[in-house]
């Protein structure tokens, strides 16, 4: 039997660490390689043309989505590994193409390994690269950017992670991204995030420490335990109540500012 050639694509050690683990537990498998980008991802997909490629979804930069669109040549079989759930996911099912849920359940990932190693086994490049366009075109984002640098005007966080330019929105049955250039401010909502764009809002599920590492530290702050502002959108702060501040953004809305987190703010907006 001709062993299986998976690459692995996460941006977090951890996770994988853990599919390797999981892979050497199955027979007549072979890791060509990981990668730990959609940059890195790409060339190594297009280096090794894997059989099967185990596709974190979300990933700053270049996501799982975008990884694909940058491909230009034979088209691997994917699975995508994801922290989506059941109902987020019916796109890919649509599609035939197959998912593996965080965290990754062992029998679980050997089912999908099984499954891959079938497909593989019975498919041509040719249809799975037809599979693997019509599911790009049938699928919310953007088309493929160019993956060799990051945009010019967004710098490294704390960590050196390259700040996020764009949101995955998953809303009844679809997933679309919004650019965080649109996003007005941020509030907690249970074990949710809701976006405000304009007159829009939009639902995500991350948590407020999250979104605050991962956006543009330059472009947006957190002015409450329950609230991110992009900075572009404050007009003023108002003296509210016994030296508290209310923030006014440029359409109005009014924001509390926590006294935790005014120093910080008044030293960020200052020119």
């Amino acid at each position: 039997m001709t062993a299986l050639r998976v690459l692995i694509v996460d941006d977090e050690a951890f996770a994988r660490e853990r599919l390797r683990r999981l892979l050497t537990e199955q027979p007549d498998v072979e890791v060509v390689g990981e990668a730990a980008n959609g940059r890195e991802a790409v060339s190594l997909i297009t280096t090794h043309n894997p059989d099967v490629v185990l596709l974190d979804v979300q990933m700053p930069r270049v996501d799982g989505f975008g990884v694909l669109r940058a491909l230009d040549g034979p088209a691997p079989l994917v699975i995508f590994v994801t922290a989506f759930d059941e109902h987020a996911v019916a796109a890919f099912n649509v599609h035939a193409f197959d998912y593996i849920l965080k965290p990754v359940d062992p029998a679980r990932f050997a089912e999908a390994i099984e499954r891959a190693r079938a497909q593989v086994a019975q498919s041509t490049t040719a249809e799975r690269h037809a599979k693997l366009v019509a599911f790009l075109e049938a699928s919310p984002g953007t088309p493929a950017r160019d993956t060799a640098a990051a945009p010019a005007d967004l710098a490294p966080n704390a960590g050196g992670r390259v700040p996020l330019d764009r949101l995955l929105v998953k809303e009844e049955g679809k997933m679309y991204f919004v650019p965080v250039a649109e996003i007005d401010w941020i509030e907690a909502f249970g074990n949710y995030a809701r976006l405000h764009t304009g007159p829009r809002t939009h639902l995500i599920r991350e948590t407020m420490t999250t979104l605050e590492r991962a956006l543009d530290t330059r472009r947006f702050a957190r002015i409450h335990r329950s609230t991110i502002v992009n900075l572009d959108r404050i007009r003023q702060m108002d003296l509210w109540g016994s030296g508290d501040y209310m923030v006014r953004l440029a359409d109005g809305t009014q924001l509390k500012l926590s006294r935790w987190y005014r120093d910080r703010l008044e030293a960020r907006m200052k020119p």
